[in-house]
């Protein structure tokens, strides 16, 4: 493939360093645009920046958003819909589909007018009535908070006692804490299962083959305990299109169709005996998800973008066997405490015991004269990935890549990848939803 121009936008966190730096490698011309002052510095020594995406577009061959996100506003598909309705190849939603992640309601009705089967769900702006519910209907719940708080992940509570006890007085307490800043949330029925999340990339005619899934680690700790955070780690594995895709994704071809998405999208399930409940949606990159994804691409990840925005198919070529990434992270993450991040991570250098870079990708890092650092204010350095003909094996690769890298104070979760060796995948496929669609 001949070197094309990639326009790389973040216009609320920093989030794609690391694709623009495999694109720039591929030998492609990158430029990348960082909105938040917080963030400028961010993948900078990596590759090159623009203070003006928008001087950018027509230089550009493809331009990739990263997120939904406009700030603390919903906006990039809107951005995306008018750019290609102008001429350019884009990766990024449209208003619909941004929808899907910012409107759980909204997402729920999607769903069912395809067809795919929900949990019962219920949105309040009120916690008295959300209250009086859960006490006329005794059950455990989720707390699933709306809005501008939605991204504030230990917000979401996962009800413990069958009588919803425990949700009625978080709920109490979140109207005390947040009831100023929380103007909605949706409670849906919790139930017990495997948590498994479908993804598949969508070329805005049709989804791309393989389809990928995938396992998130939310919580800060092994075992699944602590405060919820974006993402702790991720393991995952590709097929073709199977029994689960067909129950999920698989029946929104044509609604992504009509939309003329161009991206990645994900539906997080929980799967058990009695059928398949998606949960959430996530119409855009996952991460550390697509940092994963891109490590087990074995055909360019340039060709790859340059193909999907422009409604072809690309051909993908993956890892076939099983691929697990690991976020090393630092303090005071993931809490926002600036005396903390201050005296703890700030700049913090990045030492390697190895000559080796292989599965080591940047998030919030920069390169000051060869020197890796640190970067940003969200403690999120890096991640570090490995594959293998099993789970066991991807595991083993990434916590070796680990355990050659210094860096003072970092921490990570030394579980990614355990639920599918402990008995998450025997359960999904005896259940049959991993077998032919």
């Amino acid at each position: 493939m001949d070197s094309k121009r990639f326009l790389f936008v973040s216009l609320d966190a920093a989030l794609i360093g690391d694709v623009a730096w495999q694109v720039s490698r591929e030998g492609h011309d990158v430029k990348y645009y960082i909105e938040a002052e917080s963030d400028k510095e961010i993948a900078d020594g990596f590759v090159p920046k623009t203070d003006d995406w928008e001087a950018e577009l027509e230089w550009a061959d493809v331009i990739v958003f990263d997120d939904i996100w406009v700030g603390s506003e919903v906006g990039t598909g809107k951005l995306a819909e008018d750019l290609r309705e102008d001429g350019h190849a884009v990766v990024g939603g449209t208003p619909n589909t941004d929808r899907l992640e910012e409107d759980r309601g909204y997402a729920m009705e999607v769903l069912e007018d395809h067809d795919v089967t929900t949990l019962d769900h219920r949105e309040f702006s009120d916690f008295g009535a959300a209250i009086d519910y859960v006490n006329e209907n005794p059950a455990p719940y989720v707390i699933k908070p709306l809005g501008e708080v939605q991204n504030v992940k230990r917000l979401v509570y996962v009800g413990r006692e069958d009588d919803g006890s425990d949700v009625v007085d978080v709920l109490r307490a979140y109207e005390k804490a947040w009831g100023h800043r929380m103007k909605g949330f949706q409670l849906q029925r919790r139930v017990e299962g495997v948590e498994v999340a479908v993804c598949g990339f969508f070329n805005g005619n049709e989804f791309v083959e393989p389809i990928n899934f995938n396992f998130e680690h939310k919580k800060l700790f092994p075992g699944n305990i602590g405060p919820s955070t974006g993402e702790m780690g991720t393991s995952m594995f590709w097929a073709d299109p199977n029994d689960l895709f067909e129950r999920t994704l698989g029946k929104l071809a044509d609604f992504l169709a009509e939309e003329g998405y161009v991206g990645s999208i994900d539906l997080n399930c929980i799967v058990n005996d009695n059928g398949v409940y998606p949960l959430e949606f996530t119409p855009r990159f996952g991460y550390p998800t697509i940092t994963l994804q891109e490590e087990s691409f074995e055909s360019p990840t340039g060709q790859f973008f340059y193909d999907l925005a422009r409604g072809e198919d690309p051909n993908l070529q993956v890892h076939q066997g099983y691929q697990v990434a690991v976020r090393v992270v630092l303090p005071p993450f993931p809490f926002d405490d600036e005396k903390t991040y201050d005296e703890n991570s700030r700049n913090a250098a990045v030492v390697f015991d190895t000559d080796s870079r292989e599965g080591i990708h940047i998030e919030d890092a920069k390169n000051v004269d060869g020197q890796w650092r640190a970067a940003g204010e969200s403690g999120m350095p890096l991640v570090v990935t490995g594959k293998g003909e099993t789970m066991g094996a991807a595991r083993e690769q990434a916590y070796g890549r680990i355990d050659d890298i210094v860096i003072p104070n970092l921490y990570y979760r030394d579980d990614i990848g355990e639920r599918w060796i402990d008995g998450d995948g025997d359960r999904l496929l005896s259940w049959g939803y991993l077998g032919p669609a």
